[in-house]
């Protein structure tokens, strides 16, 4: 059964380790995510962007999968899944879907208007006994065509949003999303101490896992970190492998062309990822 990522961040914020979100983008995908999970005895937020979410058929097609998978495979470990980098309508949809989480992202508009669509959405996130995640200070790259330039969010305005009784808080640290510029001025740790400070121990996230150097990721786990988002590197992975297995010719072996031979490669490569993640972030045996 699918549960609020609330528990799951109050235990990992105390026991200073750091819970993966795990964005899927197919059946495969959300397949290894949970298997992985439950091998390893970790929690796990899935975490589904709204473009995800439309590839897949809609949200209810990915609440239909995710539970049919938890109830088939066996899932014991706490599982949430995640609207992630909602929009004010898109978390409202996810709600009605089934999702057991959600995150609005509010950090493009005026902090008022932030303030006001938040408190909305915690209000209805409280009545169903979800978690909800928001964001201050946009995060830099590219989502889903949302582009952020990777700026610091403003301590004051983290606590605004915290205060509203948002379960966690994504707050920009100089992160960005998919890979790193070769300039990257790294993590702004003396922000996220202060961050930390102003929102009385609010469990934190971290987007845009993908290329942040491991000591930083440790660091920042100590410092209240206690979600952290990977999406870019298992697309990386499964790629990877898939276009090994082509080149190779394995495809024109046999039956290699069916897609459960095709797609096996970057599937264990997904498991694969999402292992050496979970070791990172400390969860493993966590669940």
């Amino acid at each position: 059964m699918l549960v609020s990522a609330k528990e799951m961040l109050q235990k990992a914020r105390d026991g200073k380790y750091a819970v993966g979100q795990f964005n899927i983008n197919n059946l495969e995908w959300t397949k290894a995510i949970l298997l992985t999970a439950q091998e390893n005895n970790s929690p796990v937020i899935l975490g589904v962007s709204e473009g995800a979410g439309k590839y897949m058929a809609g949200y209810k097609t990915v609440v239909g999968m995710v539970n049919g998978m938890l109830e088939e495979l066996n899932i014991t470990v706490p599982v949430a899944l995640h609207l992630d980098h909602g929009s004010y309508e898109g978390a409202k949809e996810c709600v009605a879907a089934g999702f057991s989480s959600i995150m609005f992202d509010g950090s493009h508009y005026p902090i008022e208007e932030n303030v006001e669509k938040t408190k909305e959405l915690v209000a209805l996130a409280n009545e169903k006994g979800l978690s909800i995640e928001a964001e201050v200070g946009s995060i830099g790259g590219e989502e889903d065509g949302v582009i952020g330039a990777g700026e610091v969010a403003d301590p004051n305005e983290c606590k605004r949003i915290a205060d509203l009784g948002v379960t966690m808080l994504a707050a920009g640290i100089g992160n960005i999303h998919g890979k790193y510029p070769a300039n990257w001025q790294g993590l702004n740790f003396d922000v996220l101490a202060e961050i930390q400070k102003l929102t009385a121990g609010m469990p934190l996230v971290l987007h845009g896992g993908t290329g942040i150097p491991e000591d930083m990721i440790k660091k920042a786990i100590s410092l209240g970190v206690s979600k952290i988002n990977v999406n870019t590197e298992c697309q990386l992975s499964f790629a990877e492998a898939t276009r090994t297995y082509i080149e190779a010719g394995k495809d024109l072996e046999g039956k290699g062309f069916d897609p459960r031979k095709l797609l096996a490669p970057g599937f264990n490569a997904i498991k694969e990822t999402v292992k050496e993640k979970m070791e990172l972030f400390g969860s493993v045996g966590k669940a």
